[in-house]
């Protein structure tokens, strides 16, 4: 009887302890390390089916509807299965004004706003984004391409704007568009056919010869300056003319451009194209 007694003991006592080791390898749900795995599961999971919404260089295709300014734009293109229209700036350059109430047209930016009206009216482009996406106005902020070029560049190249507003973190392309303001500087066209108009700071109308405000063409005129006075007047119609410019700038900034042959200023070394027409305005 006590023999009996024993095995049924030692036979519960063996049901006990395999029940015990089968609880303690397959672990609670509520375990400190079976939470943990199901949080690191369920953040995995959240994040892949969260993808970024703006792909680092990722293009929009639009349509320039209208041109503001030289460098401010509307387009249109679609959204959600819909047409939108936004007012778009673009990054990291500036043109002069010719649309802002508080400010007369500055010189050059006519130019410049015919310039873009020119190129981009009605065409199909491509927008790209930066880091943050718009401006205190509300305007979409972003590198306008049209074909396979940038138009901020092309702005750029042409002496149509300068490099500014850099604030980071929207600088992807500030060092390349420097190096391209710093060949039109080297070349003296448009804004930097005057010295000191186009500065860090901004447009300085002042350094215009006259103080013209008003348009580029006030900045500029074209009419040629009249011959020193000689005590003997050319006496043949291939005489030298009594004025004299080592380059275009120089006789930028004495407010000549276009000078025919024959004309006070003209020289061969100014023409470029030998079309007869030396300094001509661009």
């Amino acid at each position: 009887m006590i023999n009996a007694k024993r095995t049924i003991m030692a036979a519960g006592l063996s049901l006990l302890m395999l029940l015990a080791t089968a609880c303690s390898a397959s672990g609670g749900e509520n375990s400190p390390v079976a939470a943990a795995g199901s949080k690191a599961t369920a953040s995995a999971t959240a994040a892949g089916s969260t993808p970024s919404t703006k792909e680092n260089g990722k293009r929009i295709a639009a349509k320039v509807v209208r041109v503001v300014d030289g460098d401010t734009m509307k387009v249109s293109f679609a959204d959600g299965g819909k047409v939108k229209e936004e007012t778009i700036r673009l990054l990291l350059v500036d043109t002069p004004e010719s649309v802002d109430p508080e400010k007369p047209v500055q010189p050059f930016a006519l130019d410049a706003s015919n310039y873009a009206k020119t190129m981009l009216t009605g065409k199909d482009v491509q927008l790209e984004l930066d880091v943050s996406e718009r401006d205190k106005y509300g305007r979409l902020l972003c590198y306008l391409y049209i074909g396979d070029h940038m138009f901020n560049e092309l702005l750029l190249e042409n002496g149509y704007a300068r490099v500014a507003y850099i604030y980071p973190p929207n600088v992807k392309y500030v060092d390349q568009f420097r190096a391209i303001q710093k060949a039109a500087q080297q070349k003296g066209v448009n804004i930097w056919s005057v010295e000191n108009y186009a500065q860090e700071d901004g447009y300085h109308e002042s350094v215009v010869k006259g103080g013209a405000t008003s348009s580029p063409k006030s900045a500029a005129p074209t009419t040629t300056p009249k011959p020193a006075t000689t005590s003997k007047p050319p006496t043949t119609a291939t005489s030298k003319p009594s004025v004299v410019y080592n380059s275009c700038k120089e006789a930028n900034e004495a407010g000549a451009y276009n000078i025919k042959q024959g004309e006070p200023g003209y020289s061969a070394k100014l023409d470029g194209d030998g079309d007869g027409v030396a300094c001509e305005r661009r």
